[in-house]
């Protein structure tokens, strides 16, 4: 069974910012929850991430590189537990790969 990542999802950038889990599918949820889409890019709140020199560079948004294969939402890839999200600073840099703290098992569709 599918672990799939929903608005009610925990997901974090690697210095602890944490995403606005927001996404355009408005049918197939996951205990009650929208599940989240592979085209679904995410911003990030409250990063502290700060670079050697002094410059701060928080994460600013995640982009996912690959959802599910097996299944679709809205005939794009639902995000599973297992999927790579990459964090992006303002200057447009990968600082990292985002953290996913828990996930839904169960979808059901509209």
């Amino acid at each position: 069974m599918a672990n799939y990542l929903t608005t009610t999802s925990t997901i974090l950038c690697p210095h602890g910012g944490r995403a606005n889990l927001l996404t355009s599918n408005t049918k197939v949820f996951a205990n009650g929850s929208p599940i989240l889409l592979a085209s679904d890019i995410h911003t990030v709140i409250g990063c502290p991430f700060t670079l050697p020199n002094g410059k701060p560079s928080p994460c600013i948004r995640i982009e996912w590189s690959a959802g599910s294969t097996q299944t679709s939402a809205n005939s794009r890839a639902p995000l599973l537990k297992n999927s790579i999200g990459k964090c992006y600073n303002a200057e447009n840099a990968i600082q990292g790969v985002a953290i996913i703290a828990n996930s839904q098992m169960k979808a059901s569709a509209l």
